[in-house]
């Protein structure tokens, strides 16, 4: 069996077909590791994880560079590990949210590989991220809207978003049908809330 075939299959009917520049591979190679890299480090088989991938046990990856090589995040195995293993990851991952629906939903998100939304794919972070994009998205409609008190609470909060998220790539934006959480949330309020200029101090 091609495994490796199998997982390029998947992730073309999860992502579809789009390509990837010499600008994307930069950018994912810069990012993530290969499957086969972080395998060899790991002490892992890698057809073992493809099957595991394609069981809907552990992600997708993330990207297919255009030579073909899955790229992963360097802490694929870490949530399973945190779990206690591979079949007490659903349970757990789903236990985070306090409706159920909701946590399997974010489960399917998990398992597509498409969080590449985050540097460190983790419950809190998922939950976090949602928090702040919403409490972003609302801030425009506060009672204090462009005071100096309100402009500071949401650079606070666009300043946590871009800790937690990565730069994004072309490819991205093409896979997701516009642009990204960063170039809505960071991005685009830091160009249209830029932070006041302050004043040079007198000496």
């Amino acid at each position: 069996m091609d495994w490796r075939r199998r997982v390029a299959e998947r992730f073309r009917e999860v992502n579809g077909e789009h390509p990837m520049t010499a600008a994307d591979d930069a950018y994912v190679s810069g990012q993530f590791v290969t499957l086969d890299a972080l395998c060899a480090a790991a002490g892992r088989d890698p057809d073992g994880v493809r099957r595991l991938m394609l069981d809907r046990r552990l992600p997708l990856p993330g990207y297919l560079r255009s030579d073909g090589a899955e790229m992963v995040p360097a802490d694929l195995f870490a949530l399973a590990e945190r779990a206690g293993g591979v079949d007490a990851l659903p349970g757990w991952f789903v236990s985070h949210w306090a409706d159920p629906a909701r946590g399997a939903e974010e489960w399917d998100a998990y398992l597509s590989g498409r969080y590449v939304c985050l540097r460190s794919v983790t419950p809190e972070s998922i939950r976090r991220k949602d928090d702040l994009t919403a409490a972003i998205g609302a801030a425009p409609a506060e009672p204090d809207a462009g005071s100096a008190t309100w402009l500071d609470r949401l650079h606070a909060l666009v300043d946590e978003l871009d800790a937690l998220e990565p730069a994004f790539t072309g490819y991205d934006r093409l896979r997701f049908g516009g642009p990204t959480s960063r170039d809505t949330c960071v991005d685009g309020v830091r160009a249209r809330y830029p932070r006041p200029v302050s004043a040079p101090t007198v000496r």
